[in-house]
């Protein structure tokens, strides 16, 4: 059984993964009109070639290939499931209401880590990640405006199929733990390999006009859709799997935040009411991880 301080750190690491998920509207908006699954088979290429440069010291690393097909259906199939499903979802759907299904995944983490293996849902979790998600509703409604109408319902369906796939993704990672994060980088290429194929299937080419563009789509390679998904995976196998649910509510505020700052959004007062929540319920949904540090510091202070 591993220590809370290694939790902790996993757990922190995942938290930097939300926190680089959260420049993704930001850099996506900055680099153009390029149609999403070219934008993915770039982005996920850059993504998996971060892993693999550090192969050049580690050469041994390049073993975490060899794994079963469950652990690469469940690896691409969470990567590219999710970001298709999605893509869809956007075309299919207005972005604000396709949004609102998408960010069940969250809950849906906290709600399935019930069935793993020495995992308990506790009362205070089902609270934090509940006020996550009224914050990311109050966020969503507020800044963007909302109507669920029925001609957009396999919009809708493609946004929640997103959700469920990402989140028993990121809960069905757990069981795997031994699998070294290393073979995330298998996962994202083969992801770049299929986004490709859907990209000369069903869209136009378009490449950036700047090189301010070029740059903000290295960025979210190396990011976003790059280190974010390495951060992700050891945060999930081994961190508090609960409270990075509740915790992963901070991306689209934060996201929102940055457009504003940015001058992409215009400042509104669901702003304000959206941090508060998601703040706090983050905070109560990780409330075990401010009990555990009390101790430590007590020790520090006496020594």
């Amino acid at each position: 059984m591993q220590s809370s301080s290694t939790q902790t750190a996993a757990t922190l690491t995942g938290l930097a993964a939300v926190f680089m998920w959260s420049f993704l509207s930001l850099l996506t908006v900055a680099s153009g009109t390029m149609p999403p699954f070219q934008l993915a088979a770039i982005t996920f290429a850059i993504g998996g070639l971060v892993g693999v440069s550090s192969w050049i010291v580690r050469p041994q690393a390049m073993h975490a290939l060899k794994q079963p097909p469950a652990v690469w259906l469940l690896g691409v199939g969470g990567l590219f499931g999710y970001h298709a499903l999605y893509f869809i979802a956007l075309r299919l759907a207005p972005p604000a209401e396709a949004q609102l299904f998408n960010y069940l995944w969250p809950l849906l983490i906290v709600l399935f880590s019930a069935f793993l293996p020495n995992e308990k849902l506790k009362s205070h979790h089902i609270i934090g990640v509940l006020l996550g998600l009224a914050g990311t509703l109050v966020l969503i409604a507020g800044m963007r405006g909302v109507e669920i109408r029925p001609e957009y319902i396999t919009g809708y369906a493609c946004a929640l199929g997103a959700a469920l796939v990402w989140s028993i993704y990121s809960v069905l990672s757990r069981p795997f733990k031994d699998v070294s994060t290393d073979a995330v980088a298998g996962f994202c290429l083969a992801t770049s390999a299929l986004s490709l194929i859907c990209h000369l299937l069903f869209e136009q080419t378009i490449w950036p006009s700047s090189a301010v563009q070029w740059l903000c789509i290295l960025a979210l390679g190396i990011f976003p859709v790059g280190l974010a998904f390495y951060a992700w995976d050891r945060g999930v196998k081994r961190g508090d799997i609960r409270a990075l649910g509740a915790a992963s509510y901070a991306a689209p505020l934060i996201s929102t935040i940055l457009l504003v700052i940015f001058g992409y959004a215009e400042p509104r007062w669901p702003l304000a009411l959206a941090t508060v929540l998601i703040t706090l319920g983050g905070v109560v949904a990780a409330k075990e991880m401010f009990i555990r540090a009390k101790p430590k510091a007590r020790e520090t202070n006496l020594s």
